[in-house]
């Protein structure tokens, strides 16, 4: 009779063992999978700097009869869908012909109001966005620029442009 518990006894080590070695390595699983989590570096960490403010500035006398506006939201960058809070009064917004200053832009009520002069020179043919973010102490650019349109608008405040900006390298 001792043998033929002996079987039945060793069987259930065998699937008493078995499911002790699946549930080790199902929590060995889960904590390789949170430790991969950690380490992986998050979009956001992409977006910290040290770069100083800008002192950006406009060229003396811009032809006044020459210009636009645009209103603008800034709330992408480097594809991040970034929080309203980050975006403030201490941060600069520029419309750029080249290397060319046309208007810096004003901050009020989570929306940067910009008027974008043309330089004595000549007409620019496209506008390029530049913006510093003193939360992230870094500088990005739109990826993609505007026309220079005498006399219109790019946005609204109620429907603002939202270019999209990536880190200047």
């Amino acid at each position: 009779m001792k043998n033929m518990m002996l079987p039945v006894r060793s069987f259930n080590r065998r699937k008493l063992g078995l499911y002790s070695v699946l549930c080790i390595l199902s929590v060995l699983t889960v904590l390789f999978a949170a430790c991969d989590k950690k380490d992986d570096p998050t979009p956001e960490k992409n977006l910290y700097g040290d770069i100083a403010r800008p002192a950006w500035t406009i060229p003396a006398n811009p032809d006044p009869n020459i210009s636009m506006t645009a209103v603008i939201a800034v709330q992408k960058l480097e594809g991040i869908t970034i929080p309203d809070s980050v975006v403030s009064a201490n941060d600069v917004l520029a419309a750029f012909s080249g290397e060319t200053c046309l208007g810096i832009a004003k901050y009020e009520e989570g929306l940067f109001f910009l008027y974008i002069a043309s330089p004595v020179t000549g007409n620019p043919s496209s506008v390029t966005l530049r913006y510093y973010s003193a939360h992230y102490k870094n500088l990005f650019e739109a990826v993609n620029a505007f026309p220079f349109v005498n006399d219109t608008q790019q946005g609204t405040p109620d429907i603002p442009f939202i270019p999209q900006f990536v880190v200047v390298k």
